[in-house]
């Protein structure tokens, strides 16, 4: 039996993943918090400390880094570098001094930047962001490391967009949350299409490939088709929750004035606020995906987008789940 680290995997794609590989491998949890649903597997560790990270993966065989400074607002920004590219460098050297082979690193779409028409894999890429600018520089990192011996070493490098899923605090949850209360104010004319990916599907990818390691290197997009504009998914949570969403459209113009606006008042209160100008620019961009290499790839997905919606819709706005336990993520 493989015996596997996933670190960062307290948060909400690693306990969703931990839950359907957990009878199928020999599992560590390496994370600077404790799991809410798997404490047992936890050792505490921080991707910025070499020692907690040497000890951390002594006798492993697979190493899956999910760990990363990933929300839009995170200060000081030089924490995403400080994170996401040196935590990737030392997690690399505590591989090489525990003779750990095989990575699958969770890079994302951001390295591509805005408004790119459906990018595959072999894209440029354009960040525009820190965290694109980050995750590209881990990814740079990454490749580094397994050209200095790819016919012993394996990097499996996914690129998920946005992924949602029950339990989720993110930007989509936000969104659909909106949506359902009908009082969601469209942004622009509802056309821009968004690609998305279930948390059900994108754990199974996971584990596919978990399943399959071999020496190599891979890259893939993740996303689940087809891709639905805003005014199909105000459809799509119609269908779901059997109710009518009224919806008001409103200028982007006027809606970049009003995410500056409360770019202003987060600068003066110090508070976070769930609108700003970033997240109305990238509500109204197209954010859409080539993802043919996964889909080719010999993996199934378990669950349609429309499946994943549905399921989210019903656990979120539908059944009586309270048991408190949510994950915040963009």
């Amino acid at each position: 039996m493989k015996n596997i680290t996933l670190i960062g995997a307290s948060g909400f794609v690693g306990t969703r993943l931990t839950s359907i590989i957990k009878e199928d491998f020999e599992l560590k949890i390496f994370d600077k918090q404790v799991s809410h649903f798997y404490p047992e597997l936890v050792t505490i560790g921080d991707v910025r400390n070499q020692d907690q990270l040497d000890a951390g993966l002594e006798g492993q065989d697979t190493v899956v880094l999910l760990a990363a400074e990933h929300r839009d607002d995170v200060s000081p920004t030089s924490l995403y570098y400080d994170v996401n590219v040196q935590g990737t460098k030392n997690v690399l050297e505590a591989m090489d001094r525990n003779g750990v082979k095989n990575i699958v690193f969770t890079s994302s779409v951001a390295v591509y930047g805005l408004n790119k028409k459906n990018p595959n894999e072999e894209h440029p890429a354009d960040p525009f962001n820190h965290y694109g600018k980050s995750k590209w520089q881990a990814e740079e990192v990454l490749r580094e490391w397994y050209e200095k011996d790819p016919e012993n070493r394996s990097l499996t490098i996914v690129r998920p967009t946005v992924i949602f899923g029950e339990r989720n605090r993110g930007n989509v949850f936000n969104l659909l949350k909106q949506i359902a209360s009908g009082k969601f104010l469209m942004v622009g004319k509802g056309t821009n299409f968004k690609s998305m990916a279930y948390v059900g599907n994108i754990v199974a990818f996971l584990k596919y490939h978990l399943e399959n390691v071999k020496p190599g290197y891979q890259v893939y997009n993740y996303i689940d088709k087809p891709d639905l504009c805003m005014n199909d998914l105000v459809t799509q949570v119609e269908k779901s929750l059997d109710k009518k969403i009224p919806s008001t459209h409103f200028p982007y113009w006027l809606g970049m004035l009003g995410g500056f606006g409360f770019d202003l008042l987060s600068s003066i209160t110090r508070k976070k606020f769930t609108v700003s100008s970033v997240r109305v620019k990238k509500f109204c961009a197209t954010t859409q995906f080539d993802a043919t290499a996964a889909h080719s790839s010999g993996f199934k997905a378990p669950y349609s987008l429309a499946e994943g919606l549905h399921n989210t819709l019903h656990y979120e706005f539908v059944e009586d789940n309270n048991d408190g336990i949510t994950f915040v993520t963009e």
